[in-house]
């Protein structure tokens, strides 16, 4: 099982660390944005975050500790706001409302987005099976979510369909951060989510049991 990377600072303080890392993310995807992840040095990461080099060297050890960091905080904030709602009731409202949630999630976080599927090749064999991992267990918190509605709602609708929804959803969702460009002069935000919950949604809502 791959597991979380851990790395290093010289910082004892969690919440200092937290801070700092925080800024450090807001300020890498904005040149991660504007130059890539190879043209930009630690040395420009430190100043658009607001410190020194000498700094930064405190609470990382190299650029890709960085880059890691950009791609672990999207699926924990997704993770942190999905798991806070009450979706236990199985039912397909419910489902719209995650979608919702983590559409709105992608939008929030939409120039992350838009590094992590640019950047993460440059993530070292070490680090990359854990942000891929972590990125299935996005979508099998959706897996799980459709199958309580087919339960729920006695619905003829296989496995193999479960998977694939759930996929869909997650990738639709992020479609939002790399083709907000093009999408953003037809839709806002809500029109694009109501609109590709439909889509979505619509073969399911037509597999009633036939039993």
């Amino acid at each position: 099982m791959e597991m979380k990377r851990e790395i290093p600072a010289t910082v004892k303080d969690q919440a200092l660390i937290k801070k700092r890392r925080n800024q450090m993310i807001r300020g890498a995807v904005s040149l991660f944005k504007q130059k890539g992840f190879h043209r930009t040095t630690t040395r420009e990461i430190a100043k658009a975050s607001g410190f020194s080099i000498g700094t930064l060297y405190e609470y990382i050890r190299t650029k890709e500790d960085v880059l890691y960091l950009v791609c672990d905080s999207i699926y924990d904030e997704v993770s942190e706001r999905l798991n806070t709602m009450e979706l236990g009731q199985g039912t397909i409202a419910s489902l719209k409302i995650a979608i919702d949630h983590y559409f709105k999630v992608m939008d929030d976080m939409r120039d992350e987005v838009l590094i992590m599927y640019q950047e993460a090749k440059a993530l070292s064999n070490e680090a990359l099976p854990y942000v891929l991992k972590k990125e299935l267990e996005m979508v099998q918190m959706f897996e799980r979510l459709i199958k309580r509605c087919v339960e729920h709602d006695g619905l003829d609708f296989s496995k193999e369909h479960q998977y694939l929804l759930a996929q869909n959803i997650f990738v639709q969702g992020q479609m939002w951060g790399f083709r907000r460009w093009a999408l953003k002069k037809t839709f806002t935000i809500d029109d694009y989510i109501y609109l590709q919950t439909d889509l979505l949604l619509a073969g399911m809502e037509g597999y009633q049991s036939q039993a």
